[in-house]
């Protein structure tokens, strides 16, 4: 069992099972930035098994192109919250911007020692990324736009075909979503 605790709660995690997958998010907000993971046993959980927000001091001005700046210190707070280890991170956005342009999740691989495979999951196409994997959900007719790193991207887009959630953002995504808007 591990032990979290944030914003004056506590609660236990069940961690038999030796890795865990994760949906991270940020929220930006003039006076505070909030970040937030959600963490899952298997790829078709329709339930968390348990969720980290961390709320912190408004994110950096955006700088075209350079978005990690930005997000990636957030991310990092609430992965260094964890106990337990990853076996990949989901994030909402791009790990490849095009080739050999990192994304925000191809950062987010190399402050993590190239040890954690980063999925990222774009909701709109980025007008140069024919890397990413176009992923139908349900009876959406928009797909998602799924790049990977540390994990082959066709992998990572059935990965995510297979998450939880009849609607076109899985269940999960949406989760960590609205941890991180009404935190």
């Amino acid at each position: 069992m591990a032990r979290y605790q944030a914003r004056g709660r506590a609660w236990l995690v069940d961690t038999r099972r030796r890795t865990m997958l994760a949906c991270m998010d940020v929220d930006y907000r003039p006076e505070v930035t909030v970040a937030a993971c959600v963490l899952f046993r298997d790829w078709a959980d329709a339930a968390e098994a348990a969720h980290v927000v961390e709320r912190g001091p408004p994110a950096a001005p955006y700088e075209p192109g350079q978005f990690y700046r930005r997000e990636l210190p957030h991310l990092l707070k609430v992965l260094a919250a964890l106990q337990e280890p990853l076996e990949t991170v989901v994030i909402d956005g791009y790990v490849w911007l095009g080739e050999e342009r990192p994304g925000l999740g191809a950062h987010l691989y190399e402050a993590l020692g190239r040890r954690v495979p980063v999925i990222g999951v774009a909701k709109t196409a980025f007008h140069s990324s024919q890397l990413a994997v176009p992923v139908l959900r349900g009876q959406s007719q928009r797909p998602l736009f799924v790049t990977a790193v540390g994990v082959d991207a066709r992998a990572a887009a059935e990965h995510v075909r297979r998450m939880h959630g009849a609607s076109r953002i899985p269940t999960l995504l949406n989760r960590v979503d609205r941890l991180c808007r009404d935190s």
